[in-house]
Order: C-alpha cells, then structure tokens, then sequence
C-alpha cells in the first residue's frame, strides 16, 4: 500500500480529474497519480495536510464521525470572536439544514483587518482593506466530521468570515513544516501508525 503526505496548495482542487479546473493529481508523476486518490477533500482555496493513498479501506476510517478523528484547521478571519460564540462553536451549531458536530476551538491571537492583510485573497484584498481597523482573530478548530464547506460555515454561523484556511493535523499526524506547498512524501512507518491507530479525542 502506498501512502503519501501531500502539502495542497490553494488553487487546485480535490479530484482525480476536472474538465476545467487544475487537480491535486497534476502534483503527481502520471504512473504515481494513476495509483492514488485524496482521502476527503480539501475546497480549491484551502491548504494543507491531504492525504493521498491506493488503500480504499482508510476513507471510511478516517472520514466517518463515528471514529472520532479530528481535523485541525488553522485559520485567519474577520469579526468579532466572543466568548459565547465559541462555547457554540464547541458545543455543536446548526448551519441551517443540519447540526455540525461540537468541535474544539483554540484562539491564537486577536488583531485587526490590517494585520492579516497578506493573508486575504488578491482578488478581495480591495474590498476587505475598506476597514483595516475592523476586528479580526486567529485560532484553529478541530472538527470530527467533513460535511462540505463545513468550517467555513460554522464561522460563518457565528458571524465572522474566513480569509484563510489550512489543515494542519489528521488525527495524530501532523502536516510535516519542512513541506512546501504542492510538495509530497510518503509517509514515515511512525507516521502510518499515527494515522491509522492515533485518534484525536474531544
């Protein structure tokens, strides 16, 4: 079995193949990619940890919410972050047609608009500049289920707005800081343990 640790870079998305839109699998040489697939997806402007294997069995063991294991993202965003917010965040939120499982919250620092400038989508960096004075906070939330779109959506839930996203961690496996952006390596024996036996707890 092959697996790989794979540092998405945003602009691509999480497909073996798309008519129009650059994949993850283009990272890979051709007879490389023919073998795997992404476990889970990552949206076209997020980054970060991916994994990329020709096992079909860990999907299930990695992406179903009854195994419990945590994803953790690291983040930038805009609005106000209370207190009350968070305790919402971490004790389960609705997000109109469904409830998003409770999730765990770190707060890392709270700052201003301007200070996440380098952060901001080029294309929006105008429009979000307009109020550099505005309330804006770092932190990371691990989630335990991967329904679409879903951390953006429980931010968005509480009133702020996600500039930035990666994933940091799978479970007990961290994404490797030595690893650029659009770069891969297999997995270490350590790592493939972690990954298949290590399991984030809330």
């Amino acid at each position: 079995m092959l697996y790989y640790m794979f540092n998405k870079p945003k602009g691509c998305v999480t497909a073996c193949s798309d008519a129009d839109k650059h994949t993850v699998m283009e990272y890979f040489p051709p007879e490389l990619a023919a073998r795997l697939h992404p476990v889970g997806r990552l949206d076209e402007d997020t980054c970060g940890l991916l994994i990329m294997t020709d096992d079909g069995s860990i999907d299930q063991r990695l992406l179903s919410p009854e195994n419990h294991v945590g994803k953790t993202y690291f983040f930038h965003a805009f609005g106000d972050i209370t207190d009350e917010k968070i305790r919402k965040l971490e004790s389960g939120i609705c997000l109109g047609s469904m409830t998003a499982l409770p999730a765990v919250f770190e707060m890392q620092q709270r700052c201003h608009v301007r200070d996440i400038e380098q952060y901001m989508p080029p294309a929006r960096r105008e429009r979000y500049m307009k109020n550099p004075d505005g309330k804006a906070f770092t932190a990371r939330l691990t989630v335990y289920e991967g329904k679409k779109h879903e951390v953006k959506r429980m931010l968005r839930a509480v009133g702020c707005k996600i500039c930035y996203l990666r994933r940091e961690r799978i479970g007990a496996l961290s994404l490797d800081p030595l690893l650029p952006p659009g770069g891969y390596r297999m997995l270490t024996d350590e790592e493939l343990d972690l990954l298949l036996k290590g399991r984030s707890q809330r």
